[in-house]
């Protein structure tokens, strides 16, 4: 039997590394020749880690969820015997299975299948396989191009422009030495498809970056990956390593006139290099900071020689289409969206992780048939999509399509793929400005209108919730986010009133409330709320007394107890101690 460990960033959060060990040392201890054991990266499913997947002598799968180190010699004991009464209590449910069973894999395809440390488990899955299509029966770079154009992929790192049109302008353009450039940087919070990827399966991204390079003429590939992804780092420098080991990557590839190399670039975090101009200054070394266009990348990229940027989803869509033709794809998703799109379902939801869907799909289908709703049961609000650059979609706008157009429609953008769920708890005038804070830290200055625009429009929603809000504050909002977004160089800067926009468009009445009323709906903002104790709910257990760090609650054992308002901090451990629901928020 083979033992499989799911060994992405989540996993080993989890304690995956821990069963991992336990499991290797009980196999050198034992000598068993009839268990293999290995790793793979995440498969998505981020809400059951650690997972351990048990493959049978006829192939047949069972996973184990939710595997502790105590569990260990349970599942060496179900691998050794084919018994699996020994882990029946950590076997996946019907329903928690569901999450992957709804999903379209094509980006997504052989994360948490293959191991992401070993090229030959890539081949045996069709790995290289496009490549060595191209090269080996004569498509030339039209042709290549063509197949994308015929699949209608956009990019997936935000705007979703045309892949094939880009692809083309650095083909066309006129110079010898042609740069690939891949970003990684993924710095929307609660974004994390693209490290997914690079972890799950390094050399997908390498075959979708070489034929976009042979495509266009490129000699070199560069990865601008975030630093903070120590784990995708080293396993892509292991592929580069195992590929050009075995021909895929150097000089005359496959013994054809087409040559490409390919280094990482370890970025230091900032927001910004996620827009491709920044991303290049940062690239040569210089500061972050955007460059006004045109010249497009394309013309005057990477030391001004022509230049082409995509993110990491896009590149892992490009070998599947080659193989299988850009009609296939195309035959998913809507009129203007093909294909399919990955998510980062987080938030107050009941299964969070990676989900990939046919473009169309609603987001009633994503965040309540494949997410499970919302997290014990609450009421769904609004989800976030786009990140910092995105927008906040209500409740009433669940059956909108996942499509470039209809969601711009909503005020929203597609971005790189963010989706963050918020239930009733969720105060949306702090939403707001949780993205805007992020937004205007990440501000590389270069522009007045993004450097201090966001900053007053922070200032005034500061001042909301700390219940100082003024009359007129919300016309004030919508007219510093109106005059940033036309005039900002970039666009983090002409994105980044998008969040205030939607919660005011969508959410007025808790901006109402907490200028006029002084009064937080949602009973989160601090300076806007008062805890008090029930008297006919509380029991006089104590807990709440026991947890509170001020001392604020007073009262004898067995009788209501009372919060003391002038020393309350509003941390709010009385309610999550209270097994009563004796503790109010108003």
């Amino acid at each position: 039997m083979r033992v499989v460990v799911g060994e992405g960033s989540c996993g080993l959060a989890a304690g995956a590394g821990a069963v991992y060990n336990r499991l290797q040392e009980l196999l050198e201890q034992d000598g068993q020749n009839g268990v293999e054991l290995g790793i793979t990266g995440c498969n998505g499913m981020c809400f059951l880690e650690p997972i351990v997947d048990l493959y049978d002598d006829q192939g047949a799968l069972h996973r184990l969820v939710k595997v502790q180190e105590k569990d260990a010699d349970k599942v060496y004991a179900a691998a050794t015997s084919g018994d699996l009464s020994h882990v029946s209590k950590l076997l996946i449910s019907d329903e928690d299975a569901e999450f992957l069973d709804k999903q379209t894999r094509i980006a997504l395809r052989h994360c948490g299948v293959i191991d992401p440390e070993n090229i030959e488990d890539y081949l045996a899955h069709g790995g290289y396989k496009a490549i060595t299509k191209i090269l080996t029966t004569g498509m030339s770079q039209e042709d290549v191009i063509q197949q994308i154009d015929i699949a209608g992929l956009r990019g997936r790192g935000g705007a979703g422009f045309p892949t094939a049109f880009k692809w083309r302008a650095a083909r066309d353009a006129q110079g010898d030495e042609k740069y690939l450039i891949c970003n990684a940087d993924e710095g929307d919070p609660g974004a994390f498809m693209d490290r997914a990827v690079i972890e799950g399966d390094p050399h997908n991204l390498i075959e979708g970056m070489l034929i976009g390079a042979y495509s266009m003429g490129a000699s070199e590939g560069i990865v601008y990956v975030r630093a903070e992804y120590p784990l995708a780092i080293v396993r892509l420098r292991k592929a580069i390593k195992e590929a050009t080991e075995r021909g895929y990557l150097g000089n005359n590839i496959l013994g054809s006139d087409f040559s490409c190399t390919l280094r990482i670039k370890a970025g230091a975090g900032a927001f910004v290099c996620g827009e491709e101009t920044a991303l290049i200054e940062s690239l040569e070394g210089k500061r972050g900071m955007p460059r006004l266009k045109p010249p497009f990348p394309a013309q005057a990229g990477y030391w001004l020689k022509p230049s082409n940027i995509n993110n990491v989803e896009t590149y892992a869509n490009v070998s599947w289409i080659i193989n299988h033709g850009g009609e296939a794809f195309a035959a998913m998703g809507t009129k203007d969206s093909k294909g399919t799109k990955v998510f980062a379902l987080s938030g107050k939801i009941a299964r969070g992780g990676l989900v990939e869907v046919p473009m169309g799909t609603t987001l009633r289908d994503v965040i309540f048939g494949i997410g499970g709703g919302i997290r014990d049961g609450k009421e769904f609000k609004a989800v976030q999509l786009g990140g910092p650059s995105g927008g906040c979609v209500p409740a009433s706008k669940l059956d909108t399509v996942i499509d470039y157009n209809e969601l711009a429609a909503t005020g929203a953008i597609m971005g790189s793929g963010g989706m963050v769920v918020m239930d009733k708890s969720t105060c949306m005038v702090g939403m707001a400005r949780f993205f805007l804070d992020f937004t205007a830290k990440e501000s590389c200055g270069k522009c007045v209108h993004c450097r201090l625009g966001t900053k007053r429009m922070l200032e005034v929603l500061n001042r909301i919730v700390d219940g100082k809000g003024e009359e007129g504050d919300i016309q004030k909002l919508e007219e510093l986010c109106y005059a940033i977004k036309d005039g900002a160089l970039c666009g983090l800067g002409q994105t980044a009133p998008n969040p205030v926009l939607t919660t005011i468009r969508y959410f007025r009445d808790e901006f109402e409330a907490h200028i006029d009323d002084h009064r937080c709906p949602a009973g989160e903002c601090r300076e806007l709320i008062t805890y008090s104790i029930d008297k006919d709910a509380c029991v006089g257990c104590t807990s709440c007394a026991r947890q509170c760090p001020v001392q604020a609650i007073t009262g004898e054992r067995r009788n209501p107890h009372e919060i003391d308002p002038t020393l309350c901090i509003k941390c709010g451990n009385c309610k999550t101690a209270c097994r009563f629901g004796a503790v109010l928020v108003k």
